[in-house]
């Protein structure tokens, strides 16, 4: 696996073992509080053995990628304009695959560029995050204000973390390593995923090539941040069936059975483009 920036940007790459004939590039995206680190552990090795050139973003403010200390200006549409300025770098327009704040990211790109299809992992719905964060603070009050003081660079507890993002059982030593790599989020992004600059649903779908059929919508059954309901409500707008992996929490690409997820992806991309 490769690492290297573009103006500053950090992109974790995994050049294809053997490449499938006909598929575009993955581009992965991350959630809040995290960086391209995330897809590093699992994903992107296990993509690239099977055929796939992968491509990981850190988005503006979050892991080796430029400003840190501006993270906090940074908008949605600055985390727009990262995954624009990867995607130029591409040899043809990629398939992108967003989890959580990454999946709202993934939305708010397409409403005016192409790619050839989209995943939304646990994705913030259209409608924006406030949904999540209410019921949140009525169901995991104590989770919603350790997550809140990470995002204000507090530090979060051990089990905050398992709670937050784990429904299968994880070591110490990694939920030790997630923590010490988790970062604050940009307030800026948060309350534009709350209420000021959520995604417009038919321009997303207009930027497909086959439109609904080249658009996923995946989440997990324990997921406490982005719920089932959550979910279903992201599937429903843009017109197409979820998926939901049952036993399975939040941080579905770091999950003990994260392959489940991994190869169903594959084979979904496999039906779409080769054959």
């Amino acid at each position: 696996m490769n690492s290297r920036r573009t103006e500053t940007l950090e992109i974790l790459s995994a050049p294809a073992t053997q490449a499938r004939h006909g598929m575009p590039p993955l581009l992965f995206i991350h959630g809040a509080y995290t960086a391209a680190w995330c897809w590093a552990e699992h994903f992107l090795p296990y993509f690239a053995q099977a055929g796939f050139s992968c491509q990981a973003l850190s988005l503006s403010g979050h892991g080796a990628s430029r400003r840190r200390d501006h993270l906090d200006s940074y908008s949605i549409d600055d985390y727009v304009n990262d995954v624009a300025e990867v995607v130029a770098l591409l040899p043809v327009p990629p398939v992108l695959i967003g989890h959580s704040m990454g999946g709202f990211v993934v939305q708010k790109y397409l409403e005016q560029h192409p790619a050839a299809a989209a995943v939304l992992m646990c994705s913030v719905p259209p409608q924006g995050l406030a949904a999540s964060a209410f019921g949140m603070l009525f169901s995991r009050p104590n989770l919603f204000v350790d997550l809140n003081g990470l995002m204000s660079g507090g530090h979060v507890a051990l089990s905050s973390l398992q709670e937050a993002l784990f429904a299968q059982p994880v070591s110490t030593d990694d939920l030790g390593r997630y923590v010490r790599m988790a970062q604050p989020e940009s307030h800026r992004a948060i309350w534009d995923m709350m209420l000021l600059n959520l995604p417009n649903i038919h321009r997303v779908i207009e930027h497909l090539p086959r439109q609904r059929e080249d658009l996923r919508v995946i989440g997990a059954e324990l997921d406490l941040i982005i719920p089932t309901s959550l979910v279903e409500m992201t599937a429903r707008s843009y017109g197409v069936d979820p998926t939901l992996y049952p036993g399975m929490g939040h941080g579905l690409m770091l999950e003990r059975d994260w392959q489940i997820v991994a190869q169903d992806l594959i084979d979904w991309l496999g039906q779409r483009f080769v054959g």
